[in-house]
């Protein structure tokens, strides 16, 4: 798969952890709203490459990306010190599974994110097709510190009668210091939102962020009748697997 080299045009920090990217898009370069793509650095020559959703929509005439600096981390660490004008290498191919292709139409779509798996959710509701397509589109994101809730005033903005943003932190004090997870699962989440409890056979779920996050919501759906989108053909949740092997320590 070719590697696109591309120009770093502005760094924004979040947090002494989190950070976003914006680079130059590579031309040509198409995707759908929701994906991922390989991006890297080489240091010595040789290049570190590690998949990052898109924060973009698909129409942006710049490439957008939130990481997460992990300490040490032979990609990120390294990542986090770019600056503008730097040059970094993007893989022009695309993929992932939290596109509106990997998940039914239905009633309420619930987008469950910690740390930086909130990218595609970011990307999907940019786009706006997602408005088109359910009665409500709920994000909601978990991070330990109120300075990782990355995009808030933006996400803010877009809250409607069809879209519900409820950011949670669960190291600090905070209005919502609840997992989002524990939330949806105990029921509370739609006691507070004032929406009818989630239905596999109506309401849409997507996850995105901690591997044990994932995995925790993955087996409660399971268990609960719900089908998750694979090779078979198209379910009521779906889950980015392209995170399993990031874990950026996000989610208690």
């Amino acid at each position: 798969m070719p590697y696109a080299e591309q120009t770093v045009t502005s760094v924004h920090r979040w947090s002494d952890q989190t950070f976003t990217l914006k680079v130059t898009r590579p031309e040509g370069f198409e995707f759908k709203n929701g994906e991922f793509v390989m991006l890297g650095l080489r240091p010595d020559g040789k290049l570190i490459p590690r998949a990052y959703s898109i924060v973009s929509a698909n129409d942006d005439e710049q490439l957008e990306f939130l990481s997460i600096q992990v300490p040490d981390g032979p990609l990120t660490s390294q990542l986090a010190q770019v600056e503008p004008g730097n040059s970094v290498w993007i893989n022009t191919k695309s993929t992932g599974s939290l596109t509106l292709d990997h998940i039914e139409t239905g009633r309420n779509l619930y987008m469950i994110a910690t740390g930086t798996g909130l990218a595609p959710f970011i990307s999907l509701v940019r786009g706006g097709e997602v408005f088109d397509q359910y009665d409500h589109v709920v994000l909601i994101h978990t991070v330990r510190t109120v300075s990782g809730l990355a995009y808030r005033e933006e996400l803010e903005s877009h809250a409607s009668d069809k879209f519900i943003y409820l950011p949670t932190v669960t190291r600090e004090p905070f209005e919502h210091p609840e997992r989002g997870a524990d939330l949806f699962r105990s029921g509370e989440l739609f006691e507070r939102l004032g929406l009818p409890e989630a239905d596999p056979k109506y309401d849409r779920v997507m996850l995105c962020g901690n591997p044990a996050m994932n995995r925790e919501m993955s087996d409660y759906l399971n268990e609960s009748g719900w089908t998750q989108t694979n090779y078979k053909g198209t379910g009521n949740y779906t889950v980015e697997q392209a995170f399993v092997l990031q874990n950026d320590g996000s989610d208690d």
